[in-house]
Order: structure tokens, then C-alpha cells, then sequence
């Protein structure tokens, strides 16, 4: 069983790597190997490594500068995408893809079901939206996971960026009324391994059946909710450096513009994904914890 991995170097795929690992061998690729933006490189490429699973986890996720770079981005995000499910279904592969709460427009008042009208703001969210519907027409075996502001102790991220200014600065300004669940990475790499298992074991019993799941952390914050709740849990941490910051002031999104529109919100209901494949969304609160224990190097090395 071979698995083939994109964005072996980012926050997903990094963890994908050693989370499928117990599914089977596992091949993760970065931009060096796989260009995802040179459609005819890309489709040579994964053909030629003949693999049984692609987990695509690579993707443009710079959300303002595609405002300005759509085309580049709709290479990555919407046009790669259709490229790699044309490459499963005529080799009988599965594909596992990533997608993202950017495809909703943030204005219903309840969490985001699976089936609800998608209404993209931005850039951004149209390519990823694009990119489902190419994965789709392909008729390639696959599922498409949504999921919503991610984070980890790699990369560039909302608790990374949050940790570096909380050292240098005395007070911080976040914005208060954009709601989400924070959903660890590793959270994400972990469930997608089960996923998989199962999803290949539905295949060999012919029981398997494409579709579109959500897959986020429980509970929900804001923007502020969530540096307020890492930086108490950093501040307990004895090994996390010291921080500076004293403040940490609630904004509205109009106080804080940008060249991508947001959701307001980004809550997704993840009742599909746990019916189907028994995964828990369990509290961000408890993830954020374990990832910051993780990031300072106070974790049991049972929980890293």
C-alpha cells in the first residue's frame, strides 16, 4: 500500500507523514518534487509513482495575496486538484483532499453543514470551491475534508504569529467577531489516518462512497478567544519563553481590514464525519494544550 503525501513541508503534511504510517508506505512530497502549478509535471509525476492513496495536503494558503495572485492561486488550489483525481481514477486511486470553511460566506447563524449553499468571499475560498467541483467531475474515488482555521507548532499561524508578538510587544489588538474552532494539525493528520483505514477497508468490501466531510476541532471561539485562551496556557508553561504582553484588547473585523474578506462564521458541523468514520472532534481548548505542551518540549513523550 503506497500513500502518497503532498506539502510533505507543511503544517498538515508534515504530520501526515508519520500519522499514515501505520496505514502504509508512506511517499511525501514537497514543492521540489511536486509542482502543483505545472499541471502536466504534476500529472507525469504521480503517475509514475503509481501510489494507491493520494492525500493531497498542498495547497496556495497565502489568503490576501490571492486576492492580487488569483491566477497562481487557482493553479494550486483548483486546477491541481482535478489534475491529481484525473491521475486516481484511471489508476483506481483514492484521493483525500483538503478543503476549507472559506467556500461559505460566514453568514449563517449556526454551524456549517455539509450541504449547505457555498457562497465564497474571496479569492481564495472560489479556487478551493473549484477545486472540489474538478476532483468531482473527475469520477476518481475520493473525499474532500474541510476544515477551518488550522494551527500547529510549524509554519506560519495564528498561534505561532500570536506567541512571537506577545514577546515583543506590550499590547495586542484581535479581532472579536470572527468565530471558529483552532484545529491542531496533528488533530487533523490523526483523523485522516483513520479515515483512510477505514475508507480503504469500505473500498475492498465495495462499500465505499465519495463524499464531503468536515473536519474541525469541537467547541468554537474568536480570533481573541483564542489568544487569550494560549496565552493564559503558555504563561503556565515553565519551559515557554517569557512573554511581554500585558493586553490583549478585543477589535472588531473593521478595525482590522484586509484584502481578503473573512467569514464571520466559520463554525463547521462535524456530525458527518464522526457518523461515518467514528472520529471525536474533540475540545480545541485540550488540543491547544497538548500543541503548546508539544511546542516547549512539555509533553510525556507518550502524548507527543
Amino acid at each position: 500500500m503506497k500513500i502518497l503525501v503532498t506539502g510533505r513541508n507543511g503544517q498538515v503534511g508534515w504530520e501526515l507523514a508519520r500519522a499514515l504510517l501505520p496505514v502504509g508506505e508512506v511517499v511525501a512530497c514537497g514543492r521540489g518534487e511536486l509542482d502543483l502549478g505545472d499541471a502536466g509535471a504534476l500529472r507525469a509525476a504521480v503517475a509514475a509513482l503509481r501510489p494507491d492513496v493520494i492525500v493531497n495536503a498542498a495547497a496556495y494558503t497565502a489568503v490576501d495575496r490571492a486576492e492580487t495572485e488569483e491566477e497562481p492561486a487557482h493553479r494550486v488550489n483548483a486546477v491541481a486538484p482535478g489534475v491529481l483525481a484525473e491521475v486516481a481514477a484511471q489508476s483506481g486511486a483514492l484521493l483525500v483532499h483538503y478543503s476549507t470553511d472559506y467556500v461559505y460566506d460566514g453568514r449563517k447563524a449556526v454551524p456549517y453543514d455539509e450541504d449547505d449553499a457555498t457562497a465564497p468571499l474571496g479569492a481564495y475560498g472560489r479556487g478551493k470551491l473549484a477545486g472540489e467541483a474538478a476532483i468531482r467531475a473527475a469520477g476518481a474515488d475520493h473525499l474532500i475534508l474541510r476544515t477551518s482555521w488550522v494551527y500547529g507548532a510549524r509554519g506560519g499561524n495564528f498561534l505561532r504569529t500570536i506567541l512571537r508578538l506577545a514577546a515583543e510587544r506590550d499590547e495586542l489588538r484581535v479581532v472579536c467577531d470572527q468565530f471558529g474552532a483552532p484545529t491542531w494539525s496533528r488533530f487533523i493528520a490523526c483523523a485522516t489516518a483513520r479515515v483512510v483505514a477505514q475508507a480503504l477497508d469500505e473500498r475492498r468490501r465495495g462499500g465505499f462512497a465519495s463524499g464531503v466531510f468536515h473536519l474541525a476541532a469541537g467547541g468554537e471561539t474568536s480570533w481573541h478567544g483564542f489568544a487569550e485562551a494560549l496565552l493564559r496556557e503558555a504563561a503556565r508553561l515553565p519551559q515557554a519563553p517569557p512573554l511581554r504582553v500585558r493586553a490583549v484588547h478585543a477589535i472588531p473585523s473593521a478595525e482590522y481590514p484586509l484584502p481578503a474578506p473573512r467569514p464571520a462564521n466559520s463554525r463547521l458541523s462535524t456530525r458527518r464525519l464522526h457518523e461515518r468514520f467514528g472520529v471525536h472532534a474533540a475540545p480545541w481548548e485540550a488540543a491547544m494544550r497538548l500543541c503548546l505542551e508539544d511546542l516547549f518540549g512539555a509533553a510525556p513523550a507518550g502524548a507527543r
